[in-house]
């Protein structure tokens, strides 16, 4: 994965951070891969079953959530291919052909899409919860529809950035692609849609919630279908964390694309720097999938009750258990 290979081969060897650094960052992959992946996989696994095992119980965070664990765990199995294998690896265990690049980037950008708005709807819905506890705009029902149409939009968004890496890859064979063979062209596209929509919108959000909370709001006065305060603090964290996770790999994507339309510069330690760059900002991205369901087991009271309930569905297997309904009453009073 680590190197700062440039076409004449130069710059990678004058460079001074591509001889230290690749030795670290690959000891960060490394972790991740024995560390961080492993309790990603588990918890997503686990948020996913014990939600979805306690339908009854789930508010509208808990969809989100749902759906960024799904994301996350295709994040997880895009993991080993892409820390062991790319094309930047002085050491990687395998090599990937240009189909199973672009397939792997097809997967990383929709599973990307996902979670970045779904946690910028998370904080649209949580704004409207809280602005407006009465109205169920922001019910269970409508949030898993809306996760559905997240999904649709996360493929239909990344098929036309898919069709100028195939065009990149197949441009001499094919002659429709002769003007369609641009990667900087679908790195645009990526930071645009994947990234600054939902970022502003997940930051006007908290902005909205910030201002209600210092506010009296007439139709929140009283009201007890609120979400309790440690709900909007997983909120803040979530969204915060998936931010500051994903940002460093939108800015490489944007530099490369911008570096590209001026062409190459006559100092080759730029060019030699971007894939490093790109290749740790996609590893602080990768962790994003082991983060959320880290916060979200910490921080939702409910989760516990969810685990053992599902824990003791599990041990009954077939059988109906009559402990159950009064354990799940217990866990909820």
């Amino acid at each position: 994965m680590w190197g700062c290979d440039t076409s004449n081969g130069t710059a990678g060897a004058t460079l001074p951070l591509c001889r230290e650094l690749p030795l670290a960052l690959w000891a960060l992959s490394l972790l991740y891969l024995l560390v961080g992946l492993p309790l990603g996989l588990g918890y997503n696994t686990l948020l996913v079953l014990a939600n979805l095992h306690s339908r009854r119980t789930m508010n509208m965070p808990d969809v989100y959530f749902v759906n960024m664990a799904v994301a996350g765990l295709v994040l997880g199995v895009l993991a080993p291919a892409y820390l062991l294998g790319p094309a930047h690896a002085h050491w990687a265990l395998w090599r990937l052909s240009s189909e199973a690049q672009v397939t792997l980037l097809t997967l990383f950008h929709v599973a990307a899409l996902v979670t970045m708005y779904s946690a910028a709807l998370l904080s649209l819905d949580c704004y409207i919860e809280r602005a407006l506890p009465r109205t169920y705009m922001s019910s269970v029902y409508n949030t898993r529809h809306v996760c559905g149409f997240v999904w649709g939009g996360a493929l239909l968004t990344s098929f036309s950035a898919l069709l100028f890496h195939i065009c990149s890859h197949v441009s001499a064979r094919l002659a429709e692609c002769a003007e369609m063979r641009s990667t900087e062209a679908a790195d645009t596209i990526m930071v645009l849609v994947g990234y600054v929509v939902p970022a502003l919108a997940a930051l006007y959000a908290l902005a909205l919630i910030a201002r209600l909370r210092k506010e009296d709001s007439p139709l929140s006065r009283g009201d007890v279908g609120r979400l309790d305060p440690s709900a909007h603090r997983l909120l803040g964290l979530t969204v915060g964390t998936q931010l500051g996770l994903w940002t460093p790999y939108y800015l490489t994507l944007l530099g490369q694309a911008l570096v590209a339309s001026r062409g190459r510069p006559t100092e080759g330690h730029l060019v030699g720097a971007l894939p490093l760059a790109k290749d740790l900002a996609r590893l602080l991205a990768l962790a994003s999938s082991s983060v959320t369901p880290l916060l979200y087991r910490h921080l939702d009271k409910r989760f516990p009750g969810k685990l053992r309930r599902l824990a003791k569905r599990l041990h009954c297997g077939s059988q109906p258990c009559t402990e159950d309904q009064a354990g799940g009453q217990q866990v909820m009073a």
